[in-house]
């Protein structure tokens, strides 16, 4: 399973697409505008990123760009239009763009460019992923940061762990189990409520939800505790 962003501006398209990616097993988030992408791209670390070239406030490309300067493109990420040109298409190739989807957009092309890209990112080293992953909305400072989360220091962790996580193991398991520890943690303070909890971190309810049940947290425990 892999952690996907989708960027369009068109409603009906960002819903396909993520029916047609959750199906496959896959997490989707969903952003409406390059703001939102911004936003969820500082809160979250992707295996890939689905890009609409032409959008309201900040055309794909520029946004693109941005990630590239800013060092943020450590994913693949695969551009998407229905009016962009052939010189649109390679000059967001030039920037970094993995690939490029003309719409409408068939199933068999959007699974195989997934597919491509979802594999190209496996063979990306572990040191290569953000320092934002491991630091959530440090870029504004309006959501969380590691220094809240409910760390045991161990007298010698040893070799292959770090304040109580173990280091040892694949990127994305280290990932989950980071942040698994982290929503029962403010789950359990705050009762079992949803509201708070989505306050607390910065999450739309549905979003919270669906991440509550991709880590597997037991939601019944926190309302106990």
């Amino acid at each position: 399973m892999a952690n996907i962003l989708v960027v369009d501006d068109e409603l009906g398209i960002r819903d396909l697409l993520s029916e047609i990616l959750n199906d496959e097993g896959h997490s989707v988030d969903l952003a409406e505008n390059a703001t939102q992408a911004r936003a969820a791209r500082f809160n979250s670390y992707y295996d890939l990123v689905l890009l609409d070239i032409w959008m309201p406030d900040t055309d794909g490309v520029s946004l693109l760009k941005e990630w590239a300067a800013g060092g943020l493109l450590t994913m693949p990420v695969i551009m998407m239009s229905g009016h962009a040109t052939i010189d649109t298409a390679v000059d967001a190739t030039r920037i970094g763009a993995f690939a490029f989807l003309e719409k409408p957009i068939t199933l068999q092309k959007l699974l195989k460019a997934v597919e491509q890209g979802l594999a190209r990112q496996a063979l990306r080293p572990p040191a290569m992923a953000p320092a934002t992953a491991a630091h959530p909305a440090v870029a504004d400072g309006s959501h969380f940061s590691v220094q809240s989360l409910p760390v045991t220091m161990e007298p010698d962790p040893g070799p292959h762990a770090h304040q109580g996580f173990d280091l040892d193991r694949p990127l994305r398991e280290a990932r989950d189990g980071f942040e698994k520890a982290y929503f029962e943690f403010h789950l359990a303070r705050e009762g079992g409520s949803m509201t708070r909890v989505a306050e607390k971190t910065g999450l739309e309810r549905t979003h919270l939800y669906r991440k509550l049940r991709q880590l597997g947290v037991d939601l019944v425990r926190g309302k106990r505790n």
